[in-house]
């Protein structure tokens, strides 16, 4: 089942993220080679450098297992996310739908 992952920044999280990035991104790639991935990004501030969160779509088993996974990331341990949400999404309609 997907899963979203709507993470939401601490303020000037940008010197965190930066240190815990490399460590974030290998989880993410880890995902995408078990084709597990569908999507992950930050949302960048409107007006100044650095982000204000990030939101990664991918199937896990369960909620408990993707709210694990959430528990376990980088960014997480870094103190770069305030608050996490973690949801079942339906990937109803995408270019690239997966899951269909």
């Amino acid at each position: 089942m997907l899963f979203a992952i709507f993470a939401q920044d601490v303020e000037n999280s940008l010197a965190a993220r930066i240190e815990a990035r490399p460590a974030h991104v290998e989880r993410l790639k880890q995902l995408d080679s078990q084709s597990r991935l569908t999507l992950a990004g930050p949302h960048p501030h409107e007006s100044e450098e650095g982000f204000t969160g990030s939101l990664i779509v991918a199937e896990f088993s369960d909620l408990a297992a993707a709210q694990t996974w959430v528990a376990e990331d980088p960014y997480v341990a870094a103190g770069v996310y305030a608050q996490v949400t973690v949801k079942p999404f339906n990937n109803a309609f995408s270019a690239y739908k997966v899951n269909s």
